[in-house]
């Protein structure tokens, strides 16, 4: 067998490869944990946007300084979104804090 058409067989094998891969997305969106009814509910569409198109969403509530304290407002919001939002999407990643920031996976359904 020719070497140069083993070769070319080999590449073409590896183009058929990466054609059918499916490159997962992940898409952030941030939060503050003192944000307004409206500005969450914008950022929910954009989550549902993201999630309708088929991306995961990794969302952060960012705290500054003394905010830190009141985690349970962060938690109050993620866990809002997560109400809102059962329906397209599926928690991959449970709202846990890292340093000063608290972190929420979607996966959509």
């Amino acid at each position: 067998m020719d070497f140069g058409k083993y070769k070319y067989q080999l590449e073409i094998s590896e183009k058929l490869k990466k054609k059918k891969q499916s490159h997962i997305i992940v898409k952030e969106i941030k939060l503050r944990p003192k944000i307004d009814i409206n500005d969450l509910n914008t950022k929910k569409r954009h989550i549902e946007k993201f999630l309708k198109n088929g991306n995961k969403v990794k969302i952060t509530i960012m705290f500054r300084g003394r905010e830190i304290v009141h985690k349970q407002l962060g938690m109050n919001i993620l866990e809002k979104l997560m109400d809102d939002l059962s329906e397209l999407s599926v928690i991959e990643l449970k709202p846990k804090l890292d340093g000063y920031n608290m972190i929420m996976v979607l996966a959509p359904v």
